[in-house]
């Protein structure tokens, strides 16, 4: 651990083991949270201070507390996996902390320290570390990484005091139907991001926004919403909570970043294994027209969608305002399963780490 010093309190009512254990045979994605959770504060004359794991519990905020009011909300989304031989690891949290540390730039707030970040993680799977499912299955304890703004006041100004939280979640499969093509919705009327905005930041409003959007996939029978472009509604961006990538005449495609597209773990990962693998990536722009066209014609086989919660999930169906088209007749491609494979067995210690990307944390 790093020099950073937490004050540990213990949950004196935690969880009763046979609940926990009922919690973990079937958990869903971010509805039961553990025992504990990690609180820091920060103001400009202190820095960094409390430092504390301290039984999960409700905040305690004044109503013009301006996270309220201004929105100065980030985020991360993190996974811990337990080993068959009962280590537990993270897969890449530098990557997260930078990321974050990005999104806090962007948003006006105070930069996480990597050290205090990956240290936080730490700190909470030590006093939590039963929460984590077993080894060699699809759980694992999802981590909640986040940073508010705290100061009290209506004046619009950066805050002068803000709250770092780390909280916790067991979790399975991000789709309810597990690892099986889902179906996607393209949104033609709202966007997520505009060049010159958040969109490369983490941020809380992005998903606020994309709310709507995703309500509207709903409706239409489909899992995840597919944004496009704000200027003209032509260009495939990312979906509501993930990047997205496709299998073009053997290549992976997937739009590069632009500043309007979430910097993916995740996407970062597979394209360095992709490569390794012998698969060619190219990073450029794809239109829906062409995305249409590719499937129709049988270029494009495959279409993915990926993500620290959904890590490697197959899109077999595309709704749009005035069509449906499928991939690869809507089965999960060949390549996406290897990649997934791939990626999901170093993450659990079933493939060797030949990069170093896994990071113990108990």
């Amino acid at each position: 651990m790093s020099d950073f010093e937490f004050a540990v309190t213990r949950n004196e009512t935690p969880t009763p083991q046979a609940e926990r254990e009922e919690i973990l045979a079937n958990p869903a994605f971010g509805k039961k949270f553990t025992d504990h959770m990690v609180v820091a504060d920060w103001n400009a004359e202190q820095g960094w201070h409390n430092l504390e794991v301290t039984p999960y519990a409700p905040l305690t905020l004044d109503p013009a507390t301006t996270v309220f009011h201004y929105g100065q909300a980030i985020f991360e989304g993190i996974k811990a996996y337990r080993h068959k031989d009962g280590t537990i690891v993270t897969f890449r949290p530098d990557k997260n902390a930078q990321r974050i540390a990005n999104s806090a730039q962007r948003m006006a707030m105070p930069e996480i320290p990597e050290g205090l970040f990956v240290q936080a993680l730490e700190e909470l799977v030590a006093v939590d570390k039963d929460w984590v499912p077993a080894g060699g299955g699809e759980g694992s304890l999802y981590l909640r990484p986040f940073l508010i703004a705290t100061e009290v006041g209506l004046g619009v100004a950066p805050s002068q005091s803000y709250r770092f939280l780390v909280i916790a979640s067991p979790v399975g499969a991000y789709f309810p139907g597990g690892v099986k093509p889902v179906a996607v919705w393209i949104s033609e009327d709202y966007v997520r991001a505009a060049p010159g905005g958040t969109g490369a930041a983490k941020f809380a409003g992005n998903y606020a926004a994309s709310l709507v959007a995703q309500q509207e996939a709903s409706a239409h029978d489909c899992e995840q919403v597919v944004f496009l472009d704000a200027a003209n509604r032509h260009k495939v961006e990312e979906m509501g909570g993930m990047n997205v990538m496709f299998i073009i005449d053997g290549t992976l495609v997937t739009p590069e970043l632009s500043g309007t597209i979430l910097p993916g773990v995740t996407r970062n990962s597979i394209l360095q294994l992709a490569r390794e693998m012998g698969i060619e990536v190219l990073e450029k722009t794809i239109t829906l027209d062409e995305w249409r066209q590719a499937a129709n014609s049988g270029a494009m086989t495959e279409a993915f969608a990926c993500g620290t919660a959904a890590v490697i999930t197959p899109i077999g169906t595309v709704k749009t305002n005035r069509d449906t088209f499928t991939i690869g007749g809507g089965e999960s491609g060949e390549i996406t399963m290897r990649l997934r494979e791939k990626l999901t067995g170093i993450q659990r210690g079933e493939v060797a780490d030949e990069h170093g990307w896994l990071h113990k944390l108990a």
